[in-house]
């Protein structure tokens, strides 16, 4: 199995990250031990359309959602893309197969009074912990970045002379995002905080524990779903919830959509757009309430 080469080709044409060359390689190995147990061969090269609904199968039996199986399946249709380009295949078995169908959720933002109610609970506490926590709101609200964007900055991404902040985002594409002054001033308060620690074993990384190393995806979201949990009815409390709601409120004061995009780091308008659904309500809201024909 071309595995070193196709990990090459990731990185080193395709530009991915480290992270998702991981995430390839997990769901390579992961269809590997299933026609191992289920066929008796490691050879993907060799497999067959038919195995491959077998696998699917399996993974919704197994009560995979159908948008994780469709990722699993595209990482391993990306491994026959690059088998059709060395030329070790010539069919990629794959290149008929439709991806099962996804209910689209709707993502419900934040409003505006329980941003100003979760960073509210923040303004009086003092300690290290409680401003590393009001700067990771405050950031995720005034950047609309992403969770492994906020895990993976260093404080040399901070430029708070010229008041901007840098981001490596996918495929390791840098974007330069503005900081408010608000935020700015919990920075220096947060870095201060962070100059007392005893121990810093992850020096580069402008987010930490309270034992000094890099601060984790996963601890993060519970910091979200923590103080919004206070102030928020809403079913889904996470990161990427606050990235909405910064592109929803953004959109909803009128910000050009293209602005908007180039801020979260889309490639393309289209993977924007979906949040202008919300900002298309807030529009018939204010059109029906102003609009002098919307009375009669």
């Amino acid at each position: 199995m071309a595995f070193n080469a196709f990990s090459d080709y990731l990185l080193l044409e395709k530009n991915y990250s480290k992270l998702t060359l991981r995430a390839y390689t997990s769901d390579l190995e992961e269809f590997r031990n299933f026609i191992s147990e289920e066929f008796n061969t490691v050879i993907i090269d060799d497999v067959n359309y038919q195995q491959i609904r077998n696998w699917i199968v399996h993974l919704v039996e197994k009560g995979i959602t159908n948008r994780s199986i469709n990722r699993k399946v595209s990482s391993l249709n990306t491994y026959f893309k690059f088998l059709i380009k060395t030329k070790d295949i010539e069919v990629n078995p794959l290149s008929k197969h439709k991806a099962l169908k996804i209910s689209k959720e709707v993502q419900v933002p934040f409003s505006q009074s329980e941003m100003q109610e979760a960073l509210a609970q923040l303004d009086s506490q003092t300690g290290f912990e409680a401003i590393r926590n009001k700067l990771i709101i405050e950031l995720f609200y005034a950047t609309g970045i992403r969770r492994i964007e906020l895990v993976q900055l260093k404080l040399t991404d901070v430029d708070l002379s010229n008041k901007t902040l840098k981001v490596l985002g996918k495929r390791n594409k840098e974007r330069y995002i503005p900081l408010l002054d608000s935020v700015i001033e919990t920075i220096k308060s947060y870095s201060e905080e962070r100059n007392k620690l005893e121990i810093i074993s992850d020096k580069p990384y402008l987010f930490l524990t309270k034992k000094g190393v890099k601060i984790y995806e996963t601890l993060v979201y519970r910091i979200i779903n923590n103080y919004f949990s206070k102030v928020s009815s809403k079913v889904k409390r996470s990161p990427h919830i606050l990235r909405h709601s910064f592109a929803t409120h953004l959109l909803n004061q009128g910000a050009n959509l293209n602005a908007v995009k180039e801020l979260l780091g889309h490639s393309s308008l289209a993977a924007t757009q979906v949040y202008t659904h919300n900002s298309i309500a807030e529009l018939k809201k204010v059109y029906s309430n102003t609009h002098p024909r919307s009375k009669n």
